[in-house]
């Protein structure tokens, strides 16, 4: 089975989903209560799935730190009952007024704040309410109206304002990955626990409901035991090469200036009027970026080599990046980037994790024993340091069979930014089945690996799979995952929004410290096996918060000292180009 089923056996497998979940004997009574719930009392699916409640009147008081593209997603898919953006800080003017307006180019997924709040028709009547700071983040720390920040900028400053944030007694969601290195996360996690500060990370997974009922049927034993999960994350060309600023109005100019020529091609004339009508408005916005002080906050001029790399020699296909540059292509360069493996493969290693805990009995982590791994630039031109294509092979016990060195699970993945075949998802296959998950919102399931349908029934005290007629189940389970599926960002906003508001110590994020502390050493060793093209053997301390041991200090890879300790060596840690 692939990630490319023909449509019969994709609703095949939709329907066996639908069964598996909807049944009697697994959770029919559970999605019949959520289902109840959304309905009846406009808690939604989230609160019913995830075991928290509506905040009552008093939402968190949050600041945003970084309101870019990951940004503008997570206004998009903010709940005002749950939390208020009382204050913004970003030095970019085009990201500002994004934040505000929304995203010409992606409007559905970054409306802006206007279209969140609709007592606000102007953006004026906007910064009444919300402070904008856009010469630093230090004045939004200091704001004591905000209770509670999200942190959405490069992968380089998650740390250190994370913890600037918390000793300033600020609550912390920061997006994924937890921080650039394994030692920056477990200080960042001991300043929580110091500061007593609920720190979540942006792992949307643990909070998706398709992500929760895939792991029920797991747990259930419904396909057995994991033996092997396929991973992919492929794209067509590379994303991260983002528009620099320009004189968004001269472009305009000229472009219409072109469409007068009765000569023009029809083709070009169609070219020209998208570009007009899709982003003309989005290079006027970056036109105001220009005189942005990129290298007053942090960010510096490199010389690069033909190969895209920093360096004091460049080659003679090298370039000049500039400040603003760094600022903008911040994924290109593994000093402020984590690669491939940060800004994709995290989001599938967390998945994995996921899958393979929910075979474990005793509910413990599963940690992986080892990963091999390879990648290089393949195909980008001298314009980034980071790979463009990985590939990975991971080892994790079998949480059933902890003592057996032959009961293992294999994790395959790999990452493309040239090549879009097949898109993203993961295909866990079991013993007894096969499950199939593909953008965040397609969903199969298959016993064994036949396109047949399959119900749920129970044998001698134990359910399984089995070949019959369950249309009352396929019913139930259809309903609950009716509609557009949620991929999780408004449920981990929601729930760090209740955690705060209850002020229980047990109340925590889903992905707390120790669960993003686990998914930042899977992935940041895999890049250190990029590196240096060989296989790595996890070792548990570099998984133990109190334990100084890490992964690249183990590999000696430079800049890995903590920033709460050493702010000049850790800001800009030099990590590899995986």
């Amino acid at each position: 089975m692939n990630l490319n089923p023909t449509p019969e056996e994709k609703a095949i497998g939709k329907d066996n989903f639908h069964a598996a979940v909807g049944s009697k004997l697994t959770r029919r009574d559970f999605l019949q209560a959520s289902i109840a719930a959304g309905t009846v009392s406009g808690v939604g699916l989230g609160a019913m799935y995830f075991g928290y409640e509506k905040i009552k009147g008093d939402p968190v008081r949050v600041g945003l730190i970084g309101t870019g593209d990951e940004g503008g997603i997570l206004v998009g898919a903010h709940n005002p009952d749950y939390l208020r953006i009382i204050a913004i800080a970003d030095i970019r003017p085009s990201n500002i007024e994004r934040i505000f307006h929304g995203d010409p180019r992606a409007r559905a997924a970054r409306p802006g704040l206007l279209a969140r709040y609709p007592e606000w028709s102007t953006e004026d009547q906007a910064r009444k309410d919300v402070e904008v700071y856009d010469k630093d983040y230090h004045g939004l720390l200091a704001n004591s109206d905000v209770e509670a920040v999200i942190i959405a900028v490069p992968l380089h400053l998650h740390a250190k304002i994370a913890i600037e944030a918390m000793r300033a007694g600020k609550h912390v969601l920061t997006e994924k990955l937890m921080a650039h290195s394994v030692t920056q996360c477990k200080e960042m996690a001991r300043v929580a626990k110091e500061t007593e500060k609920i720190l979540a990370t942006g792992h949307q997974r643990h909070y998706s409901v398709l992500y929760d009922n895939a792991m029920e049927i797991i747990r259930r034993g419904l396909i057995g035991d994991i033996h092997h999960i396929r991973a992919q994350w492929h794209r067509n060309g590379d994303r991260w090469i983002v528009e620099m600023p320009k004189d968004g109005k001269k472009l305009v100019k000229k472009w219409k200036k072109e469409l007068k020529k009765t000569d023009l091609p029809a083709k070009r004339r169609a070219a020209v009027e998208k570009v007009l009508k899709t982003k003309g408005p989005y290079f006027e916005m970056l036109a105001k970026d220009v005189d942005v002080n990129a290298a007053g906050y942090g960010y510096q001029e490199h010389k690069l080599d033909k190969y895209g790399n920093p360096t004091d020699e460049p080659g003679k296909e090298g370039h000049h990046c500039t400040p603003m540059e760094e600022l903008i292509r911040w994924r290109l360069w593994s000093r402020t980037g984590g690669g491939l493996m940060a800004e994709l493969g995290s989001h599938q290693l967390d998945a994995a994790s996921l899958f393979i805990k929910a075979m474990s009995e005793d509910g413990k982590e599963v940690h992986p024993l080892s990963v091999s791994a390879v990648g290089g630039r393949h195909v980008s031109p001298a314009n980034r340091d980071i790979a463009d294509h990985v590939y990975c092979s991971f080892e994790f016990p079998n949480p059933k069979h902890r003592d057996d060195p032959n009961k293992k699970i294999i994790v395959s993945y790999s990452a493309m930014d040239h090549n879009g075949f097949g898109g993203y998802g993961e295909v866990v296959m079991g013993t007894k089945g096969t499950l199939i998950l593909v953008n965040e919102k397609d969903y199969m399931l298959f016993k064994g690996s036949s396109a047949t349908q399959v119900g749920v029934k129970s044998s001698k005290d134990k359910i399984a799979l089995d070949s019959y007629e369950s249309t009352a189940d396929v019913a139930v389970g259809q309903k609950a995952l009716a509609g557009e599926i949620s991929r999780g960002y408004t449920e981990e906003m929601e729930h760090w929004a209740w955690c705060i508001r209850s002020g229980d110590p047990d109340n925590q994020p889903r992905c707390n410290p120790e669960v993003a502390l686990a998914d930042a050493a899977i992935v940041l060793t895999a890049n250190i096996a990029i590196s240096q093209q060989q296989r790595i053997e996890f070792k548990p301390e570099w998984f133990d918060i109190e334990n100084d041991a890490t992964p690249e200090v183990e590999y000696k890879i430079a800049g890995s000292r903590s920033p709460d300790k050493d702010p000049k060596l850790s800001n800009y840690p030099k990590s590899v180009p995986g």
